[in-house]
């Protein structure tokens, strides 16, 4: 692998980290809303957290590639 490859897959990496962290925040967030009767609001955030959870294994995707020397 390339030292600029690494670099990328290193920061996009870190970046996915980063959405994982805020995914389990808004969960959390979700959840509470939930509770308080808010389901429109809730399934919104479901909905948002479905998203970033398909962009998660695009990034994942895209750093194994980089790994390998692929891209």
């Amino acid at each position: 692998m390339t030292t600029s490859n690494e670099t990328i897959a290193d920061a996009l990496e870190l970046l996915l980290l980063n959405q994982h962290a805020i995914a389990a925040g808004l969960e959390e967030v979700a959840l509470w809303i939930e509770a308080r009767g808010a389901v429109d609001t809730h399934q919104n955030v479901v909905t948002a957290l479905e998203r970033l959870d398909v962009n998660a294994e695009s990034i994942t995707g895209a750093i194994e590639k980089l790994r390998q020397g692929v891209l």
